[in-house]
């Protein structure tokens, strides 16, 4: 997988014409640089996964950054800033779904083909078995899963970018949970994702 790095002055000339532009952004480009570096890598897997498509991802990175920007909250706290900008990405997503035909939503997305940097048989296998079983999920469960066992995301996080109540967050990660283990057929790969949750309860 390649992260293309993006500046602020690409994301203010990308918008040239539009009535956003009128306004500069707030962060300077040595602290976006550092903001960036930190988070796009985390943001396209992200993307990637809950839309099934590389392609996709990297159109809504460059998007998300720039409404981070144009959004100019205050916060300097770096956990907060990356639940935003996940927030927003989780928008954008949302969106592109509303934009689609029911009968396409399934067809759109190729989870198996979503770059990673593993190259062993086993790890190809076991992508493959995990890029199915995202298949069968609603985006939704897609997101809640990987901001919780990806990124490591606490619940009142994965509320806050879900736009969801804290408490209902358990509930619901523990039904996806159980579903997204009935689809994994390789021995494995469950006893690997039981492990986590074990860890994490």
């Amino acid at each position: 997988m390649f992260i293309r790095e993006i500046t602020v002055m690409e994301l203010e000339s990308s918008k040239v014409g539009t009535e956003t532009t009128e306004q500069s952004f707030p962060m300077d480009e040595q602290t976006f640089r550092v903001f960036y570096e930190s988070t796009a890598r985390p943001l396209w897997s992200y993307l990637s996964r809950i839309l099934g498509s590389a392609t996709l991802a990297d159109d809504l990175v460059q998007e998300t950054y720039f409404r981070f920007l144009r959004a100019n909250q205050k916060s300097d706290d770096a956990a907060y800033q990356k639940a935003y900008l996940f927030r927003i990405a989780t928008n954008l997503a949302r969106d592109h779904w509303r934009r689609l035909p029911r009968q396409e939503q399934g067809e759109a997305a190729d989870f198996d083909q979503v770059a990673s940097n593993d190259r062993t048989a086993e790890d190809v296998q076991q992508r493959s078995d995990l890029g199915r079983a995202l298949g069968c999920l609603n985006p939704r469960e897609r997101e809640l899963l990987w901001l919780a066992y990806a990124e490591g995301a606490s619940h009142k996080e994965i509320a806050e970018v879900l736009n969801l109540r804290a408490p209902s967050v358990r509930l619901l990660l523990y039904r996806d949970r159980q579903k997204m283990l009935k689809l994994l057929r390789r021995p494995l790969l469950t006893m690997k994702i039981q492990a986590e949750t074990d860890h994490r309860s």
